[in-house]
């Protein structure tokens, strides 16, 4: 029985740390962001019919970057962003929105 309590509690905290959202480092993100610029300018303030980014809360960012990965429609301009973020692992998408919320 204990053998048995000590493997559950083994795969739920294993399970916890995959779990767990990486903080992300906004200096990779620059780097990354560099093929943003087009669309959501030099200082994520957005232009024309793209959305200002700069600022935004990280874990927003994170949830709509991975939707698009995965496909999913968000927004008026799903259709030009799922091609870039098809792409991204979990690490560059945790980089890019510490950046990305770096900005001011």
């Amino acid at each position: 029985m204990k053998k048995l309590m000590l493997v559950a509690a083994s795969v739920v905290m294993a399970a916890g740390v995959t779990g767990v959202a990486q903080a992300g480092d906004a200096v990779a993100g620059q780097a990354k962001y560099a093929t943003c610029v087009g669309c959501h300018g030099a200082e994520g303030q957005g232009q024309a019919i793209f959305p200002a980014v700069a600022g935004k809360d990280q874990d927003y960012l994170v949830d709509v970057l991975n939707q698009y990965r995965a496909g999913e429609d968000v927004g008026p301009n799903a259709a030009m962003m799922k091609p870039h973020a098809m792409n991204l692992s979990d690490e560059d998408i945790a980089d890019l929105a510490a950046y990305m919320n770096s900005l001011e």
